[in-house]
């Protein structure tokens, strides 16, 4: 028996059969591609898996159409003959595997595209002001280029077809070009491509048509776009829940866009919500609850009859199937879910829920990565990406192997040993398995970290590997039991300054609070304002304290490692919601018992709170690492007890280093 029915039946999009109801929703390849911008080899491996993972339909990431226009996003090759050959391998690859595959297309990135050369101006639908720069006015296009680009499509479109793949979406969402010219707070042109609805409707309608010419009326062609903005203004986006004005598209305007892309011929709907300016719509983090656009795709559904495809956190197995189950959409999207498991689809069909890998919503592997110039990856699978050259492979020679901590470096480094068939022994001096995991998971909205330790600890017993609880590893306890690599993954301990005060009873740690060892009183100040601080002041506020941030830097979470910018942009808004009161270019000069003096350009200030949580950062926990340097042929330091990092951060040295013993 098939687990979850509903979603693996097949559906029909136009004349293409698709096995089950599971699309992979489409993800940038930045990193992956050959530099002409083809598909390149861990491109093509990257498809393949999904569709090896049971994944219907494949919804490959962004490609840019040829134009005489490169400046128009950040992408500066276009879909030509040399894309047939790399297509075509993907294609008759994720086809033998049972899957179809339609190609993502976008105009241009317009207004939110980078500048990638000095001089060039971003263009857009009108003369609008710069996503990363208002004071940059961007050059409104002229119908030739316009034109051009709709020429483009269709060269594309037939490339394609010859290819083989098996329909095209094209890049309608988010606040790209199509978006721009589909949306009034965007375009004011007053030609053929503006005007109301339907005149700014105009530039996809003519890509719709000549995708048909070129392809064949039968080519499915799907459209994804946002039914709502959630922006209160430019680069301004409204929480969920929040009262405001939409300032870009609402809801009403969303569905009768809907209709209008039904009657124009369109195949089938992906919808979601946001843009740019409300960067947590469209890339939903962890701070978002599971299935957060859903309700996009049921109002679409009661006004179109072609499919709808949901989207936005949907990668819990019940819900995604639930949400097909009761006819809120015809096919669920899922994109971080897959990063983080290929097999989310085999599993889920198996009923083995326990053995999917969660994604934990962070940004880190993914959009975090390539934003700072590196490929493509996922947070909690370094494998992602680089499918071929990251597998685990069996061991020459099964080795002994002792893991000493059992955070998430130590946990992974034990799971990818064990998986390659070495003896893998865990030493843990607490309680139970997990390290800093089991602290990030407290608040309501981390539970994805929690879903995350509970996959882990699963799959340590389904590997057989011996786990040790409530046990000090030493460089006796280590020699004595002989292993052949030692792995030391001792994690890392809460870094205090020395403040007058610190040792105040009146002074806890953020650890202490999330684990419950000491209780916050009604008025907290949070010293420090990195993401630890944001994530513990903004719980606290929902458990109904008076919260205040002190953090010297000009901003929040600014240093130390990135926190990819959906994420941030959040949180920022979320400790605003809840009156968290922040100060930032400020020092904690010293800690009494009614609260905290700070400094703020040269004046002191005091701040009366029952309690101070120091959110100061980290410091490695080495020790035994030291102590242990000239004793093993074959020693490992990983995670925090290296250097203080994040939970990916951990995992990948982790992983490299269980891949490779």
């Amino acid at each position: 028996m098939v687990s979850y029915p509903k979603l693996f039946e097949p559906i029909n999009i136009g004349k293409v059969t698709i096995k089950n109801r599971i699309a992979m929703a489409p993800m940038g390849v930045v990193g992956l591609t050959n530099l002409d911008g083809n598909p390149g080899p861990r491109c093509i491996d990257y498809y393949i898996e999904r569709a090896r993972g049971g994944t219907g339909l494949i919804i490959t990431g962004l490609f840019q159409v040829h134009n005489e226009w490169g400046n128009i996003g950040p992408i500066r090759h276009g879909i030509n003959r040399m894309s047939l050959a790399p297509f075509g391998e993907i294609s008759e690859a994720v086809h033998s595997l049972g899957a179809k595959i339609f190609v993502q297309l976008t105009a241009g990135f317009g207004r939110v595209g980078w500048i990638m050369t000095p001089g060039d101006k971003p263009m857009s639908a009108s003369a609008i002001p710069y996503y990363y720069d208002p004071r940059i006015t961007c050059r409104a296009m002229e119908i030739s280029e316009v034109e051009g680009i709709v020429k483009g499509f269709g060269e594309a479109a037939a490339i394609m077809a010859a290819a083989g793949i098996d329909g095209i979406e094209l890049h309608g969402h988010e606040g790209y070009l199509f978006d721009q010219f589909t949306t009034a707070i965007w375009n004011q042109r007053t030609d053929k491509y503006g005007g109301d609805l339907k005149g700014r409707l105009t530039f996809p309608f003519e890509v719709l048509d000549i995708i048909k010419k070129r392809a064949g009326a039968d080519f499915p062609v799907q459209y994804r776009f946002g039914i709502k903005h959630y922006m209160k203004a430019l680069n301004s986006g409204a929480l969920p829940g929040e009262p405001y004005k939409e300032a870009g598209r609402d809801i009403e305007e969303g569905l009768e866009m809907a209709r209008l892309l039904e009657a124009a011929g369109f195949d089938s709907l992906h919808v979601d919500a946001g843009c740019y300016d409300s960067w947590y719509w469209a890339h939903p983090p962890v701070y978002q609850e599971h299935g957060c656009m859903v309700d996009m795709a049921e109002m679409t559904k009661k006004v179109v009859k072609i499919p709808v495809i949901a989207v936005g956190r949907l990668e819990v197995p019940e819900l995604a199937e639930k949400v097909i189950a009761e006819g809120k959409a015809d096919m669920v999207a899922l994109g971080r879910g897959l990063l983080a498991d290929p097999d989310w689809p085999v599993k889920a069909s198996e009923g083995r829920i326990q053995d999917i890998r969660p994604c934990i919503g962070c940004h880190d592997g993914c959009l975090g990565r390539f934003q700072g110039g590196r490929p493509l990856s996922c947070a909690v699978n370094p494998a992602c990406g680089r499918e071929t050259q990251y597998r685990l492979h069996k061991a020459e020679k099964p080795k002994k192997i002792a893991v000493v901590g059992g955070g998430a470096a130590g946990m992974e480094a034990a799971r990818a040993a064990a998986t390659r068939g070495h003896k893998v022994v865990i030493y843990e001096k607490g309680a139970k398995l997990g390290g800093h995991l089991i602290e990030a998971s407290v608040p309501g909205f981390k539970k994805d970290v929690d879903t995350l330790l509970k996959w882990y600890q699963n799959q340590l017993k389904q590997l057989g590997v011996t786990i040790k609880l409530q046990t000090t590893a030493s460089a006796a306890v280590l020699s004595k039991d002989s292993p052949d690599v030692v792995i030391v993954a001792t994690g890392s301990k809460p870094s205090l300054p020395n403040i007058p005060g610190i040792d105040k009873s009146n002074v806890i740690t953020c650890v202490d609070v999330l684990l419950g060892k000491k209780k916050a009183g009604k008025t907290v100040v949070v010293v420090g304002g990195g993401l630890v601080g944001c994530e513990v002041a903004l719980w606290l506020a929902e458990e109904g304290k008076q919260v205040t941030i002190v953090e010297m830097l000009p901003e929040l979470m600014t240093g130390g490692i990135s926190v990819p910018r959906m994420n941030r942009y959040m949180l920022i808004d979320l400790l605003a919601l809840h009156k968290v009161n922040v100060i930032t270019n400020a020092c904690v000069q010293g800690i009494t018992s009614e609260g905290v003096t700070v400094t703020k350009k040269g004046f002191e200030k005091a701040l009366q709170a029952d309690t101070i949580v120091m959110a100061t950062g980290l410091k490695a926990d080495n020790a035994l690492a030291e102590d242990l340097t000239g004793r093993f042929a074959r020693l490992y330091v990983i995670g925090d007890c290296q250097e203080p990092r994040n939970i990916m951060g951990a995992i990948w040295d982790g992983y490299e280093v269980g891949r490779t013993v």
